[in-house]
């Protein structure tokens, strides 16, 4: 994706608080009512997010209602954009340990 067509995404409302919010994973549901976003909105950000590969699912839970519930999390920590010359953005993606990691939870949790 372009830098210019990051920057659109970033700019959308509610985008930026979705990626700060899912550094640990959240159901639609959860950031909708975390950030006070309408769940329609909220779905709607998440797609665009999504398509742009700043978040992505990270798992399918079962609620205590027993139905699956998708999860996601940010897949970057950081986004650097710069001006100077042209411009630039750079994402800061998460760590590849910190990534197995949360499949290895996710694995135990699945077990359980």
């Amino acid at each position: 994706m372009s830098g210019d067509d990051l920057i659109e995404v970033l700019g959308n409302k509610y985008n930026t608080d979705i990626l700060t919010a899912t550094e640990e994973a959240k159901s639609a549901q959860d950031l909708s009512d975390e950030l006070d976003v309408p769940i329609a909105t909220c779905y709607r950000r998440i797609d665009e997010l999504e398509d742009a590969e700043l978040i992505e699912l990270h798992d399918r839970p079962l609620s205590a209602e027993h139905r699956r519930v998708k999860v996601y999390r940010r897949t970057v920590d950081g986004v650097a954009v710069d001006f100077r010359d042209e411009l630039t953005v750079e994402l800061d993606e998460r760590s590849a340990v910190q990534n197995r990691l949360d499949e290895v939870w996710r694995d135990l949790s699945a077990t359980q």
